[in-house]
């Protein structure tokens, strides 16, 4: 797998690091970033796709035949 290097402000790094208890930054990132990814398409699953929103707008007017 590739390797990514970014870089953070020191006091966001170390927040993350407490609150998923993790010993380094790179760690902390990580997990955050798989859990943010998880997160995200458990909640297409349960609540569909981007476009299926596009079911509940108020559809357009069409021409009457007559």
């Amino acid at each position: 797998m590739a390797k990514v290097t970014i870089t953070l402000d020191a006091d966001l790094a170390l927040e993350v690091m407490m609150r998923v208890g993790a010993a380094s930054p790179q760690d902390a990132v990580e997990l955050v970033v798989r859990d943010y990814l998880s997160t995200d398409r458990r909640t297409i699953a349960r609540t569909g796709g981007t476009r299926d929103g596009e079911r509940f707008l108020p559809k357009p007017p069409t021409a009457e035949e007559g």
